[in-house]
């Protein structure tokens, strides 16, 4: 299943219970332990080689250990400082990261991160692999969190679900208020109600032109907090988005600001 590029992250095995088995101590009762083992093992051997198992996936099977699930990494392990602020990192997305770059559908974006962060893996179905370079529907290009803070994701919409014109810019496709109505579930997680729209506002990088959002959505999967930041490149419009529950956005909303004003395409 293809998922955004990470970092190979370290495997722990899963902490037995008080209730989980322990071998014999007594040497007689340990031999014979021992070699019930092995005949289970040499039992499993040849009924793999029965059925055509390679060796070398028999001596997976045989000799790994038993499955653990992976523990995610803080991305200060792996991303540099920010330039303008070294209590941050720097996410660049290149190529390597998801589809829709590898495709060439979509521009380099980056933000700045929390060193305490953790990049999320992306479901095949949801990360645009199975459509590129052409998708009818947005789709997530990557997903960072942090549970005391909240977290954020890139979702990209091709330009022909908003315009027909080609790379047209963000201001052609129309307003802030309309732009938002097309893109809100994806913000959101489900539905958004104009109620919910705070503020907007328009910045402008250079030649790029960005709409920003504040929302407050009681009722949206993503959290009771959004931020969001939209541009359009290309063929594709990219949206930005920061979210948070009540109890993060108490303490974080300010870092929260931070990542989304750092967005750039």
């Amino acid at each position: 299943m293809a998922t955004s590029s990470l970092p190979k992250l370290p495997l722990t095995s899963s902490s037995s219970s008080s209730n989980s088995f322990k071998p014999p101590t007594n040497p007689s009762m340990l031999q014979l332990h021992t070699q019930k083992q092995e005949q289970g093992k040499s039992l499993i051997r040849r009924d793999l080689l029965l059925k055509g198992v390679s060796f070398s996936l028999l001596h997976f099977v045989l000799k790994s250990p038993p499955p653990s699930q992976a523990r995610d990494v803080d991305v200060g392990s792996f991303l540099p400082p920010s330039p303008s602020d070294p209590s941050f990192v720097l996410f660049k997305a290149t190529s390597k990261d998801t589809p829709a770059l590898r495709a060439g559908n979509v521009a380099p974006y980056q933000f700045v991160l929390p060193p305490t962060w953790k990049q999320l893996r992306i479901a095949n179905i949801l990360s645009g692999n199975y459509c590129q370079p052409k998708c009818a529907e947005p789709w997530i290009e990557v997903k960072f969190e942090d549970e005391k803070q909240g977290k954020i994701q890139v979702v990209a919409s091709p330009l022909i679900r908003l315009t027909n014109k080609p790379n047209a810019t963000i201001e052609e496709i129309g307003s802030p208020d309309k732009l938002i109505a097309s893109l809100g579930p994806f913000v959101t997680g489900n539905t958004l109600d104009p109620d919910e729209l705070i503020e907007t506002s328009v910045e402008k990088v250079g030649d790029q032109t960005y709409y920003k959002y504040v929302l407050e959505t009681p009722y949206a999967l993503t959290g009771t907090h959004n931020l969001a930041k939209a541009t359009a490149k290309g063929n594709t419009v990219v949206l930005f988005v920061a979210s948070a529950n009540d109890k993060q956005w108490q303490t974080s909303q300010k870092t929260l600001q931070t990542i989304v004003d750092s967005f750039q395409v």
